[in-house]
């Protein structure tokens, strides 16, 4: 019998919905801050900047949206396969507001759907890995039912994300898990429903992040 310490479904789900509002409240605010500015400066210049900051903070909280409804929504059935071109799309929207370049390379294919909210979710802790900054790169090989996920963080003091080592395996024992290390925790999940294995090391000054599928039984 596992003695493993798993967080509570209704403490997973409180955990998952703070997580993705954390994401959505600084545009949202944004958004208020700039129709206040319309409310009182009728200044042609002020006007000009409320506008810009309400159009470029309802495209980011729209990009977080369409990714958080895809990285941690339903999205259909159990059996629902999801095009990895629309988890690119989702995935470029998001990174644009974050602080590292992003690139994407996968084959076009339809993908089940723990495996695209799985990659989704690896991308965010591929973020943690570089908070100043530089570059994730995605890489999506292997057949779609039997994917492996290689993801490449480079920047100043890139390092594998906190907790990762116990947080992924779905180990919570003596953690205070908050709305940003349920993350870890989540990821593991998902690779755990995807019978995928998560690995994380350090490559010179790169933190690569592993997710691969089992080998393929011989006939």
């Amino acid at each position: 019998m596992s003695d493993r310490v798993e967080i509570e479904a209704l403490d997973l789900a409180a955990l998952l919905c703070s997580r993705v509002c954390h994401d959505i409240i600084s545009p949202v605010g944004a958004i208020i801050n700039g129709l206040e500015v319309l409310d009182e400066d009728k200044g042609e210049e002020m006007q000009k900047f409320a506008f810009e900051l309400i159009r470029k903070s309802a495209d980011q909280a729209s990009a977080k949206l369409q990714f958080a409804r895809l990285a941690f929504g339903a999205a259909g059935s159990t059996t629902a396969e999801i095009d990895l071109g629309d988890a690119e799309k989702v995935a470029t929207g998001y990174m644009k507001s974050e602080k590292p370049e992003f690139s994407w390379q996968a084959p076009r294919v339809l993908m089940g759907k723990n495996r695209v909210k799985l990659i989704l979710n690896l991308v965010l802790l591929a973020v943690g890995a570089v908070p100043r900054g530089g570059s994730v790169r995605v890489l999506i090989e292997g057949e779609a039912d039997r994917p492996n996920f290689t993801l490449r963080s480079s920047g100043p003091s890139a390092r594998i994300p906190p907790a990762f080592e116990k947080l992924v395996p779905g180990d919570i024992a003596g953690l205070l898990i908050d709305a940003q290390a349920v993350q870890a925790y989540y990821t593991g999940a998902l690779a755990r429903a995807c019978d995928m294995t998560i690995a994380a090391v350090l490559d010179e000054a790169d933190v690569v992040i592993t997710a691969t599928s089992p080998a393929k039984a011989e006939a």
